[in-house]
């Protein structure tokens, strides 16, 4: 049997998560298993030179605190009309229920999206199971989803 820690959930189509080193907390996402890597809404994206080094400086929506990262980089990413674009990614922490993961996330304008977060497959492999009947569930204990199953049948 695999410890806690390992322990695979079930999440629905749309999960609240929250992102602690962007300051973000009880953010809609969208559960994306088409897309390969998450992507979080920021706006006003820089590079300044700090000390002969470049920083990369986002604001995050909708608290307006800018956030600065020393360790990024640049990669092309196909985006929902399947064109590549430049854009920053950077590794940070992401809570969805009781599960934390440290995963790749892209950084970019989503003001056309209908949520600021969009966590894909990278994010979830190995570690939950998706439900597209369910919205919100906080990453359901599979146990206790099959008890609830076989007292339906």
């Amino acid at each position: 049997m695999a410890d806690k820690k390992n322990r695979i959930r079930l999440i629905g189509r749309r999960e609240f998560v929250n992102i602690p080193a962007l300051g973000v907390s009880n953010f809609e996402s969208k559960i994306d298993t088409g897309a390969y890597t998450s992507s979080v809404h920021c706006e006003e994206i820089t590079i300044r030179q700090e000390e002969g080094k470049d920083v990369l400086f986002v604001v995050m929506v909708p608290n307006g605190e800018e956030i600065r990262f020393d360790n990024f980089a640049q990669k092309k990413i196909k985006n929902s009309f399947g064109e590549m674009e430049e854009r920053y990614v950077v590794k940070i922490l992401f809570e969805i229920g009781k599960k934390k993961i440290r995963s790749t996330v892209s950084l970019s304008n989503r003001d056309n999206m209908r949520y600021p977060v969009l966590v894909g497959r990278r994010l979830l492999k190995g570690k939950f199971l998706i439900d597209v009947n369910r919205i919100h569930t906080g990453g359901m204990n599979l146990k206790k989803v099959v008890k609830q199953l076989q007292s339906k049948l």
